[in-house]
């Protein structure tokens, strides 16, 4: 554990704390901090041990936070926008709300790759490529979207979409969201079939997993609202406070017809249990395959729903998981705990 906090290993965030006894703090493995030395020093598995024995935390590395999670405030405009895509948030609408524009801009530009205002015209556009591919005039859209002429609708549309209004037709999108979870930020995609992915927004490969979505379905990827989002916030919500132990939200997997029926055995896991890898390839009808089932199950992108972190080495020990082995741990501990 020091050698990982002192290479400061972003794979051990959330398996332990480290305190330093000379200064009172606890920080998390990757703080910046300059490291003291290890007879210094004294591990815990959780937040709480670490205040209980007097412990501050760090200023540096704040480890009480979730680096990627969403403020409150920001959080706010995000939902009023997904209530209403055609409001329109300005800088002095921001100050009004005691928001300063530059820390907002800074964040949208961190976590979406965007600022604010671009974010605010593509939830405008999705909403518009929506009401065009159920049939309305093109000028009422623009219009019901805040547009003051239809040549700047027309040039926000394709410069999103990659496609002008009136050709849109043949076009797909893919809606995408933040969630937020008890175990960190994940995001979410979907198309008007179901949940196509479910990520913790920390995992290395993410910003593959959105190409090949893009890719498999020929379609955009754009921030938005999906009545399929609102079923799973809800059982997610159920999960976590040990409320569901099934999901119901409809899937659309993105994966060749091998991993699909890897995935679909990995669903009939009950909760609460694990299994091995041999196991799954046993359950498949081809015990030679071990190799391809552990594939498989990395490249599986609905996180929780298709319970991928159920599957365990064969000696028992938790194998590798694309949200962090410690987010591994803490989901199989949370179902054996609300079973037994």
């Amino acid at each position: 554990m020091y050698q990982a906090s002192f290479e400061k290993n972003p794979e051990f965030e959330g398996v332990f704390w480290m305190g330093v006894k000379t200064t009172g703090i606890f920080c998390r493995p990757t703080c910046t901090a300059r490291k003291p030395k290890p007879e210094n020093v004294e591990f815990f598995d959780n937040t709480k041990d670490a205040i209980q024995k007097g412990y501050r935390p760090c200023k540096v590395c704040k480890p009480l936070e979730n680096p990627d999670e969403t403020p409150i405030e920001i959080q706010k405009l995000m939902d009023e926008l997904s209530e209403n895509p055609e409001l329109k948030f300005k800088d002095i609408d921001l100050i009004n709300r005691g928001m300063e524009p530059a820390t907002v801009r800074r964040w949208f530009l961190k976590h979406h790759g965007m600022t604010f205002h671009a974010f605010q015209r593509t939830f405008k556009i999705n909403s518009a490529f929506k009401k065009l591919q159920q049939g309305e005039n093109v000028l009422d859209v623009a219009l019901e979207n805040g547009y003051e002429s239809l040549s700047g609708f027309n040039d926000s549309f394709k410069s999103i979409i990659g496609t002008s209004p009136k050709n849109s037709k043949l076009e797909k999108i893919v809606d995408l969201k933040r969630i937020e979870t008890p175990l960190g930020t994940m995001i979410a995609c979907a198309n008007e079939n179901g949940i196509c992915m479910l990520e913790f927004s920390d995992r290395k490969s993410l910003s593959k997993e959105l190409d090949d979505i893009s890719k498999y379905f020929k379609a955009n990827i754009i921030q938005g609202e999906n009545p399929y989002f609102k079923i799973l916030e809800k059982e997610l919500e159920e999960y976590f406070d040990g409320k569901r132990l099934d999901f119901t939200v409809p899937l659309a997997p993105v994966g060749t017809d091998f991993q699909k029926n890897v995935w679909e055995i990995l669903r009939t896991i009950p909760y609460g249990t694990t299994r091995s890898y041999q196991q799954q390839a046993d359950i498949l009808g081809n015990p030679k395959a071990v190799r391809a089932v552990a594939n498989a199950n990395g490249l599986n992108k609905i996180s929780i729903i298709i319970p991928c972190h159920r599957v365990i080495g064969t000696n028992g020990t938790l194998t590798g998981y694309g949200g962090g082995i410690w987010r591994k741990q803490k989901l199989l501990e949370l179902e054996k705990a609300i079973l037994f």
